[in-house]
């Protein structure tokens, strides 16, 4: 039986990138925190749904964030003997949070949009041009710094902030162009219209990030990794007869784990088997933590799942 922790090299890595995911978080949040207030404010006074549909967006945006900076806190914490994992879960338990309640925002905004395709109320169009241009540009400042400093492709939880984020924007530049279309063409139903555009954006980014964070809590295989890929790798090793109860889970976004027994033949060193199937693991599939068995024809025992 062998537990790999790792390289050092690939922890101060994984370090590095998690403190990257921390500082983009808090300069995304401090940016929409601004917009945020500026819209909802600039919405309520011209009565826009478009833009208060937008700062609500925001408002999520700001919710995921400070969980998701508190989280990362938690997760920083050393493991115990009762948490032997630590507590990195929690920042897939926060980001399945915000994903149900982006549900509950985008219901509240279509319910109030379709209040407003009846009879639309007149919006002042050059004020929520100019509010929802500050937000554009605020907007793609905010998803620069999260791509520069944070791992939006493979940390879930900073890839739900990112979806929001590139939604605010996408919701800004709609509230843009409904603002025009009141400016020259009076067209006020061009508001609700932005707004059920805007809910359903949310409403994909957020079943996006449910569907991924559930996927790891049921410790779904990664995305990234092919199974039957690292089986057939497994049993290309030299003396390797048979791969059985073989496990590949996510700690949390960027920590993959494998376990598995391997059948060997009798006629091959162990110890040398082991340290090859470390070493393909490693390189093929970039899963640095594995607990590897090996086991000859004189140990017998049933698999533990079917």
């Amino acid at each position: 039986m062998h537990q790999h922790h790792g390289q050092d090299q690939q922890g101060a890595s994984f370090t590095e990138q998690r403190e990257g995911n921390r500082k983009g978080l808090i300069i995304a949040l401090t940016i929409t925190t601004g917009i945020m207030i500026m819209e909802f404010v600039g919405g309520w006074i011209i009565n826009s749904l478009a833009l208060l549909s937008d700062a609500g967006h925001m408002l999520s945006d700001v919710a995921s964030m400070v969980l998701g900076l508190v989280a990362m806190g938690f997760a920083n914490r050393p493991t115990t003997s009762q948490k032997t994992y630590g507590l990195y879960r929690f920042e897939i338990l926060a980001a399945m949070f915000n994903a149900i309640t982006l549900f509950i925002i985008a219901a509240v905004i279509l319910w109030e949009a379709v209040d407003r395709f009846r009879k639309p109320p007149e919006v002042a169009g050059g004020t929520m041009v100019i509010l929802a241009a500050i937000g554009l540009v605020a907007n793609v400042t905010s998803a620069w710094f999260l791509l520069r400093k944070g791992d939006v492709k493979e940390n879930v939880n900073l890839k739900g902030v990112y979806l929001h984020v590139i939604g605010d924007a996408l919701g800004s530049a709609g509230a843009f162009v409904a603002g025009l279309l009141m400016i020259f063409f009076s067209w006020y139903i061009a508001d609700p219209i932005i707004s059920v555009l805007v809910s359903l954006l949310i409403l994909k980014s957020a079943y996006g990030v449910l569907k991924q964070s559930i996927h790891i809590l049921m410790e779904g295989t990664p995305s990234s990794i092919n199974e039957e890929k690292v089986r057939e790798t497994l049993l290309g090793i030299s003396g390797v007869m048979d791969v059985h109860d073989l496990h590949i889970w996510t700690i949390t976004s960027g920590m993959d784990t494998l376990t598995c027994h391997l059948q060997i033949k009798d006629d091959h060193d162990g110890q040398q088997v082991l340290q090859a199937a470390i070493h393909k693991i490693e390189e093929d599939f970039g899963i640095h933590h594995t607990t590897i068995q090996v086991e000859k024809s004189d140990l017998q025992h049933r698999d533990l799942w079917v």
